[in-house]
């Protein structure tokens, strides 16, 4: 069983860039693709970004050109840059496997505020 902790977080101005962490509890070396996943207020969960052991990127439409996710095995983290952050990026922020999450990963999320 893997654990997933995210951090990274807070209060952002339009325009601004925040960089998201995601630490696993173990290797997530077997786990061929990750994703950010995200859920704001009154919306469902959505997957926003996947990044596979190949290099293989895929992008929601919404974050395409703007967020970039990255991963590293060898410290089981998976990060995602985000810029150009608009006011409806506001939400909770979650990692997991994707495209199909297990649901006894989700971890706490880390909130992301886009306010002026």
């Amino acid at each position: 069983q893997v654990h997933f902790v995210e951090s990274g977080g807070g209060l952002v101005q339009p325009g601004g860039s925040l960089r998201l962490s995601c630490v696993a509890s173990g290797s997530i070396f077997s786990i061929y693709a990750m994703g950010w996943y995200r859920q704001g207020p009154g919306i469902q969960r959505e997957l926003v970004a996947t990044v596979t052991n190949d290099g293989v990127t895929i992008y929601a439409a919404s974050v395409k050109g703007r967020f970039s996710i990255s991963r590293d095995n060898a410290k089981n983290t998976v990060y995602l840059q985000m810029n150009s952050l608009k006011p409806e990026d506001t939400a909770v922020y979650y990692c997991n496997e994707s495209p199909a999450p297990v649901t006894g990963y989700w971890g706490q999320g880390t909130q992301v505020t886009v306010s002026s």
